[in-house]
């Protein structure tokens, strides 16, 4: 576990603002060239206090990516849990889990792409908690390959991957002065899984 020093109850109050403005600075320079004194700057607050709060940049990364977590996982199960149609649930899964990518919060975005920056111990935490999201979707899919929603034929974990993977490059690539709306893109996603993988017309 990464040392993090933690602030009186007092000094939390702009906690959000830190970890706003970290995940900003991250995804526009990276994580390697991000220094806390930017960070700091950007939160007009001193280098000290921040220091005070994080003891290290990739305490201050970690922190970031459990929230992206956090954020990514309630959103999805949120969709998941508003409709009762095995076939929209996914339609609502996959257009969460872009919003979260890509409107919501650079947190998500910070997770996925600079994990790599962490040390081993770090690493380690963060591939953790990636998987505990990865498995939310992979009891999605679990279940709607039981209810014969997705094909019995079809390999729920190489669904997953490539699912997730397909997904998670779009922030790669997506305008948002586009000429496709992120519901859009997500609804193409859903309609190549509807005419690839779905058996059309099941109920749960």
């Amino acid at each position: 576990m990464v040392n993090r020093q933690i602030a009186p109850a007092s000094k939390l109050g702009d906690q959000g603002d830190v970890l706003s403005n970290a995940a900003r600075l991250f995804r526009e320079k990276g994580f390697e060239r991000t220094s806390l004194k930017e960070i700091a700057e950007a939160c007009n607050m001193l280098p000290g206090s921040l220091y005070y709060r994080y003891n290290s940049k990739e305490a201050l990364l970690v922190e970031l990516m459990r929230r992206g977590v956090d954020l990514v996982t309630a959103e999805v199960e949120s969709a998941y849990a508003s409709s009762d149609d095995p076939v929209e649930r996914m339609r609502l899964c996959i257009n969460a889990h872009l919003r979260a990518l890509l409107l919501d919060s650079d947190a998500v975005y910070v997770l996925l792409f600079e994990w790599r920056a962490l040390g081993p111990e770090a690493r380690k935490e963060i591939i953790e908690l990636r998987d505990q999201y990865e498995s939310l979707w992979a009891g999605i899919l679990e279940t709607m390959i039981a209810q014969g929603v997705v094909r019995k034929n079809v390999d729920g974990r190489l669904l997953r991957l490539i699912g997730l993977g397909a997904l998670n490059w779009v922030a790669t690539w997506f305008d948002p002065n586009g000429a496709q709306s992120l519901d859009a893109i997500g609804d193409l996603i859903w309609q190549i899984a509807m005419d690839g993988v779905i058996n059309k017309g099941v109920k749960a």
